[in-house]
């Protein structure tokens, strides 16, 4: 597995290669956003999970990310020293797949890391396809197609449409998606976040996101797929 670390402070990248190494993980560092960009766009380098400092010297993480979610599937997680709601939702919006604040242990990084990974390796061990109107979900493929066309998900908003999916029709509670969408790793999740992904994908599967008639709210109670 490659990871591409963007850090700009020397002696943290150094720390960071060196213990992601001992875990077998192949790393390439960069300390700017330039040398970063320019090995995101190399169609040569395949990686496996991004690590961005959200504050370069020349440049910014979520430019990063904006870019990486447009070339591949491939997680991000962020590295910031800014402990802030608005910064942890902003990220999100832009795909990212987790957030970890300054400082943190080199044991906190890589359960992140392994559980961002588990998550893009969700898949069903028997085939079957959900189907909610025009909505396809291939369970076994992980692919999600609507008249057709295939839409394209991140991890955590794959498995929180599969979580609606697993259990169409009933109304499950914010704790209930919460729960399934999120582990022990997960310690900064709020109601918020949830928030963001459900208008997320509604954005990426309704024909009128304001007017949802694929992810329902009910009101008092939570949120169901399909009627």
């Amino acid at each position: 597995m490659k990871i591409l670390l963007v850090e700009d402070d020397r002696t943290i990248a150094l720390g960071l290669e060196y213990s992601l190494e001992q875990e077998g993980y192949e790393t390439l560092v960069s300390y700017d956003y330039k040398s970063a960009r320019e090995h995101i766009e190399k169609q040569s380098e395949d990686f496996s999970l991004y690590l961005f400092d959200l504050s370069l010297p020349d440049g910014s993480g979520y430019d990063l990310c904006k870019l990486v979610k447009e070339k591949t599937e491939a997680p991000v997680i962020f590295l910031t020293a800014v402990d802030d709601e608005v910064n942890v939702v902003m990220g999100l919006e832009l795909g990212a797949d987790d957030y970890i604040t300054k400082p943190f242990r080199i044991r906190e990084l890589l359960a992140r890391i392994k559980s961002v990974m588990r998550r893009y390796d969700i898949s069903s061990k028997q085939q079957s396809i959900i189907t909610v109107g025009d909505l396809r979900v291939h369970t076994s493929k992980g692919k999600v197609y609507k008249a057709g066309e295939e839409i394209f998900l991140t991890a955590l908003e794959y498995q929180l449409l599969l979580t609606l999916a697993n259990h169409q029709g009933q109304v499950l509670s914010r704790e209930q998606l919460l729960d399934h969408i999120w582990d022990m790793a997960g310690d900064f999740v709020s109601d918020n976040t949830l928030t963001v992904y459900i208008k997320r994908l509604r954005e990426k599967l309704e024909d009128k996101p304001k007017q949802p008639k694929v992810i329902h709210t009910v009101r008092g109670l939570g949120y169901k797929l399909g009627d």
